[in-house]
């Protein structure tokens, strides 16, 4: 009777597993399906019709081409890209050396600078952005992709770092050592044995900063206000103040959506490594 009632009880959680799984992927595909339905209506659908019934043929591909060119999206797109991949691609440089230096080498003061990096995932960026901008300034940066980037990859350092000393903690010296034994110095050591090994983090941090900068809005309008260097968020928003008193519901839905199409490529692609870069870093 008791394994009958185990039984019972195993199913039905896993049928309630299994139902609030369904809800939750419900409530992740609907707003995005929406999205690209919205991108091949028209205004007097979105007015007069249920907004979220089927878009009518012919569809309006046309939507695509007019946000990508009459509103300049083919700018906004190639700023954030060039952005997210330089910014991404030196922080996992810096986060991934220097932690490599916390977790490998001890000297003194080597815990304090740790907790350092590490409290300084504490502080909220609003209150750094009076000082950064007068920085910028001063520096001659502001309104340039080059004090984005220094921005955005300074903002991920702390957490790349965090990160990436748990890795480099997990993996076994006694490939440091056979690579000194072989005649590896430092650099060829870390490039060629520890920095590949350490491929999952390096992976999760890379994708994790790519997103936070791809998305990012708030930075991206107080340190650059020329229309040429907007960024994709920001372009969004100004391209919705541009259409004032009649918002182009279409063009809008087709900006969101090709906005969100990197992101989902790169989730897609890399999925595996993020889910094996949360979880091997946790086991030594």
């Amino acid at each position: 009777m008791n394994l009958i009632t185990t039984k019972r009880n195993h199913r039905f959680l896993k049928l309630l597993s299994q139902f609030i799984l369904l809800l939750w992927t419900t409530a992740i595909l609907y707003p995005l399906l929406w999205t690209a339905l919205g991108a091949l209506k028209n205004n007097k659908q979105f007015m007069l019709e249920k907004p979220w019934a089927l878009p009518k043929l012919p569809l309006l591909w046309s939507n695509f081409a007019d946000v990508w060119n009459r509103y300049h999206f083919n700018e906004y797109f190639l700023n954030s890209l060039i952005v997210t991949v330089v910014s991404t691609f030196l922080a996992i440089l810096l986060s991934a050396t220097t932690a490599y230096i916390l977790a490998r080498f001890a000297f003194k003061g080597s815990q304090v600078l740790f907790y350092v990096y590490l409290s300084a995932m504490m502080i909220p960026m609003i209150l750094g952005l009076v000082p950064l901008f007068f920085l910028l300034n001063d520096m001659g940066l502001i309104n340039k992709l080059g004090g984005l980037i220094i921005v955005y990859t300074a903002w991920a350092l702390p957490f790349s770092v965090f990160v990436m000393v748990s890795f480099f903690k997990s993996l076994p010296k006694e490939l440091e050592e056979a690579a000194y034994i072989d005649g590896a110095g430092y650099n060829r050591t870390f490039f060629q044995v520890m920095f590949p090994l350490a491929r999952s983090g390096v992976i999760t941090i890379g994708i994790m900063n790519a997103l936070n900068t791809w998305n990012e809005y708030l930075m991206g309008t107080v340190f650059v206000n020329d229309p040429g260097k907007y960024t994709v968020p920001v372009g969004i928003a100004v391209m919705q103040a541009e259409m004032q008193f009649r918002t182009e519901w279409g063009p809008l839905f087709a900006g969101l959506l090709l906005s969100m199409l990197p992101v989902m490529v790169m989730y897609v692609l890399f999925q595996r490594h993020i889910v094996a870069g949360v979880t091997s870093g946790a086991v030594k």
